[in-house]
């Protein structure tokens, strides 16, 4: 499980730890389609043992209809979902056929292939495609924005639709360009603090979510009363986290500002904030300095790292496709498993996503605005929203999404949490989360900047020459 999901979320995820894939696998070779008919793909095998992973192209057919809508996305995620939506309304396969295109992100391989289809155009350009967080401002708004369709033009009521929903509104603000949606998520990863019950009680004499949430500070914006809390963890022989990596994702996405204003490249205070504490972490011991997506890390999601670790930071995802399946067993009692809680976080912050958008002159509108709108804005129990917070797409998670309304009449439960409805702390999360922070250059600034700050931790760079090694990288590259 380990090296299936730390092969699927990419070098970019465990470079910058920002990333926002968000499904523990990709391989659709013998998938069954909504036919009935078995499916086989191009696939290669990336990893040793018993435990793959795909980077090749793969290939899916679902429906049976002459007009075919092009798919492409970089898991078999959305894929799976069109499948379940031609399985609930077989008039729909029967009039289209969608053909899918599944590359993995790995060095850039979707974007890349994604990128020469939109420009190449014809009859096997996308007609339909996914983004994830760690790139999807370049298809909404930025370099390759000319080739995304609003949902207006596609047909959908989409402004009367996402207020009817309650979706998120900073997956809005990310899928919108010139006041227009052109891109919406069926996730909502609105993060939140993940902590050891077990530990809180011994250390702070409870593990009540909300007495938590005031030992550690939460929604005040700032590290001190965490800081307090670490310190006490120490005492106790405890890490308040596993390492530095996992405090990034919350320094970077809760930025006020992005990392280019008016051409020149700017370094939010959130952000900066983050050398300071990686410096901390490290100088002081309270961390196990683990780095994200390796084993180290995953030992301390099971308890069983130089030090038991208290917290970690993101949104349900990372539960559900993560720390359930490397927390040392399946039932309560086993490893970690039932000894988690969650509670809003010190500073709020999102982590992740995927978006769905149309290519701009589609010939099939309405069969792509069909598919978006099931899976972006549908509320009711047959829609994908609903199915995907309730654990009824068969992927073994209750996930948060992007509509309020859904999330509303849904159960959170979860036994790996002891039985806490985990979904209020998220849906707190993810009405903080703001997208308006972000460039379509994140994905390379953010590994710039957290390998700069590894070097200051570990003293080999003063903050000062950290800091320009930065901008010179950034200079380099990107030339800003």
């Amino acid at each position: 499980m380990k090296k299936v999901i730390a092969g699927v979320l990419s070098v970019a995820m465990v470079a910058a730890f920002a990333a926002g894939c968000t499904t523990p696998e990709t391989d659709a070779t013998g998938a069954t389609d909504a036919t009935g008919e078995t499916v086989e793909t191009d696939s290669t095998d990336a990893t040793d043992d018993t435990e793959e992973t795909t980077t090749a192209k793969q290939e899916m057919t679902i429906g049976t209809g002459a007009e075919v809508i092009n798919l492409w996305s970089f898991t078999n995620e959305i894929p799976n979902m069109v499948n379940q939506y031609v399985t609930q309304n077989p008039a729909f396969g029967e009039k289209y056929t969608v053909q899918c295109t599944i590359i993995a992100t790995d060095g850039g391989a979707y974007q890349q292939a994604l990128d020469a289809a939109l420009v190449a155009g014809g009859d096997t350009a996308p007609d339909m495609y996914a983004a994830e967080a760690a790139f999807i401002l370049k298809y909404s708004q930025g370099d390759m924005a000319k080739f995304a369709a609003t949902y207006e033009s596609l047909g959908i009521d989409v402004d009367a639709k996402a207020a009817a929903a309650e979706i998120a509104p900073y997956t809005i603000d990310i899928g919108t360009r010139d006041g227009k949606i052109v891109a919406l998520g069926y996730q909502a990863t609105g993060g939140a603090m993940i902590y050891r019950a077990s530990i809180a009680k011994e250390v702070f004499g409870t593990d009540d979510a909300a007495e938590i949430e005031n030992i550690v500070g939460a929604g005040s914006g700032n590290w001190d009363k965490f800081w307090e809390a670490a310190a006490t963890l120490k005492e106790k022989g405890y890490a308040v986290v596993s390492g530095a990596g996992d405090m990034w994702n919350v320094c970077e996405k809760s930025a006020t500002q992005p990392w280019i204003v008016n051409g020149e490249l700017n370094i939010a205070p959130e952000r900066e904030a983050y050398l300071d504490i990686a410096k901390k972490l490290k100088d002081e011991g309270l961390s196990n300095d683990a780095a994200g997506w390796t084993e180290a890390w995953y030992a301390d999601m099971a308890g069983t790292g130089a030090k038991g670790v208290f917290c970690f930071f993101g949104p349900a995802w990372l539960i559900n496709y993560v720390m359930i399946g490397n927390c040392g067993g399946e039932a309560e009692g086993q490893g970690t498993y039932g000894d988690w809680r969650v509670c809003a976080p010190p500073v709020g912050f999102f982590w992740g996503g995927t978006w769905v958008l149309g290519r701009d002159g589609t010939a099939h509108a309405e069969g792509v605005a069909e598919l978006i709108e099931w899976i972006t804005l549908d509320t009711s129990e047959t829609g994908l929203q609903y199915l995907w917070a309730n654990d009824k797409m068969g992927n073994g998670a209750k996930d948060t999404v992007a509509s309020g309304v859904v999330m509303a009449k849904s159960d959170g439960t979860l036994p790996f949490c002891g039985g806490q409805n985990i979904f209020p702390a998220f849906i707190a999360g993810n009405a903080n989360a703001s997208g308006k922070a972000m460039t379509q250059y994140d994905e390379t600034i953010n590994g710039y900047f957290t390998d700069a700050a590894t070097q200051y931790a570990e003293g080999n760079l003063d903050r000062d020459g950290a800091i320009e090694a930065f901008k010179t990288n950034v200079s380099d590259n990107l030339s800003f």
